[in-house]
């Protein structure tokens, strides 16, 4: 009779434990080296930077770990000179306006085959928007809007590029979501094309910038940012 009740025993556990153990996580949920942020900026030289001939570009240079891009006249900015991701990433700097009323960042950055510009600060220091889209620039389109920078503050400004969506971000308010499936997305003409495909330029304004940083979206991120059902009419 003992014997039974262990077999029994033996048997029912058997079944028991392979019900109890946890089961495998997704791949895709794992932090995977993809999700991790690369510097683009080592704080001590322009390594992976060059400045940019405008014609009247003020100095750059770099002092205690800033990256200084004088006034200009009226530009002044600097071009990545290595490889880009041209889709599902992130970019992500801080920057301030040191002296001067405009765009202390002009954030010119790939979106698949075309590049666009966030401008941060223009039209005499509030004017933030994406130029260009459908040939009008950040202060004609859907992305326009207006928000007041302080001289000397920094500000944390991120934008996250997929296909047929850019969304970007400053400190942690949202100042840009557009779906732009069937849109032409391109860098307004004239100066501001030479920061193509990533480069940064401020515009009659000396601007300071430091933590440039870049990584890959992870697929998952890239789905949930991906756009769905019809595409905006306009």
């Amino acid at each position: 009779m003992t014997s039974r009740l262990w077999a029994t025993a033996f048997v029912c556990g058997c079944c028991v434990i392979p019900y109890s153990l946890p089961a495998a996580p997704e791949k895709e949920e794992q932090a995977g080296e993809e999700t991790k942020w690369q510097s683009m900026f080592d704080g001590e030289t322009l390594n992976g930077w060059k400045s940019i001939k405008f014609g009247a570009e003020g100095p750059v240079h770099i002092f205690e770990g800033v990256l200084n891009l004088d006034m200009g006249g009226p530009f002044t900015g600097i071009l990545w000179t290595n490889d880009v991701i041209r889709t599902d990433y992130e970019i992500e700097l801080q920057a301030k306006r040191v002296v001067g009323n405009d765009f202390f960042c002009g954030l010119t950055f790939p979106v698949d085959k075309s590049c666009c510009s966030l401008i941060v600060g223009g039209w005499g220091g509030g004017l933030v928007g994406i130029s260009s889209m459908n040939d009008m620039d950040a202060s004609e389109n859907s992305t326009t809007t207006f928000m007041e920078f302080n001289r000397n503050q920094w500000y944390t400004i991120r934008v996250r590029v997929i296909k047929e969506r850019l969304q970007a971000w400053i400190d942690k308010k949202q100042v840009v979501d557009a779906d732009i499936r069937g849109k032409r997305i391109n860098v307004r003409p004239g100066d501001i094309e030479e920061c193509q495909p990533l480069g940064i330029a401020s515009w009659d304004t000396g601007a300071a910038l430091r933590n440039i940083r870049i990584r890959k979206l992870t697929k998952r991120e890239v789905k949930e940012a991906t756009p769905t059902g019809e595409p905006p009419l306009w």
